[in-house]
């Protein structure tokens, strides 16, 4: 018999553009090639000058994009927040349903100490987030 998540009656989150999650701490932001093609595609600059720039290889991990000295992502703007929000990565895309993040009650409620869109907005289903997890 399959266990419910903690979470089976859904959560909320609401992204309120805040910037938490793209700065101060550092880490990686995964991205694919095709990622790559649709942020460049969107700045209008070529392929290879946008990983020139902006993407970092991680021997044996994958590809990155690159952090400032201050550990915030390269593309996140304390003015105005993610400058290519739109086009984001799928990493950047489902936060904060990561599974070390909902993987318990008490990892989801610390996490909202940080992050003012949980417990906002929609709600999503323990289906839709067992989906993002993925």
């Amino acid at each position: 018999m399959k266990t419910q998540p903690w979470y089976d009656d859904g959560l909320c989150f609401e992204c309120k553009l805040c910037g938490n999650c793209c700065s101060g701490i550092p880490g990686h932001v995964w991205i694919t090639d095709e990622e790559i093609e649709s942020i460049a595609g969107h700045l209008e600059i070529e392929e290879t000058d946008f990983r020139k720039h902006y993407v970092v290889n991680v021997r044996g991990k994958g590809t990155s994009l690159v952090e400032r000295q201050n550990s915030d992502c390269v593309f996140f703007n304390s003015n105005y927040g993610c400058v290519i929000y739109d086009h984001r990565p799928l990493q950047c895309r489902t936060w904060p349903f990561w599974k070390g993040i909902v993987e318990t009650q008490k990892t989801w409620v610390d996490t909202a100490t940080t992050c003012p869109g949980i417990g906002q907005g929609n709600k999503f289903s323990a289906e839709d987030i067992t989906v993002l997890i993925k």
